[in-house]
């Protein structure tokens, strides 16, 4: 069974190749999906690993947490599910208040 693995602090320069060939020297490498701006398209600065057994996604964080890659010490540790958000789209609906309305 695999284990997805949250790395973050990552350089805007980090690609998903360098966390692949990082990664892989601590066991098998199933996925690396580096997180990227919707509009921009540039690397938000965090990353999932996904490793191929739980042993060596243990591994990986005992050596890749801290440590530096590309000048910046990486954050690894599981990755949690992530939570639900309300809807909307950023929208906030005003309530109360004459909206500025003059009557």
């Amino acid at each position: 069974m695999s284990t997805r693995l949250f790395v973050g602090n990552l350089s805007y320069n980090t690609t998903e190749n360098d966390l692949h060939d990082a990664f892989s020297a601590h066991g098998t490498v199933v996925e690396a999906t580096l997180m990227l701006d919707r509009t921009s398209g540039r690397s938000r600065g965090f990353a999932f690993v996904t490793m191929s057994t739980p042993e060596e996604a243990q591994r990986a964080i005992q050596a890749m947490h801290g440590a530096q890659l590309d000048g910046r010490p990486l954050t690894v540790n599981i990755a949690r599910p992530r939570e639900e958000r309300p809807s909307g789209g950023g929208r906030r609906e005003f309530r109360g208040g004459d909206r500025g309305h003059r009557y």
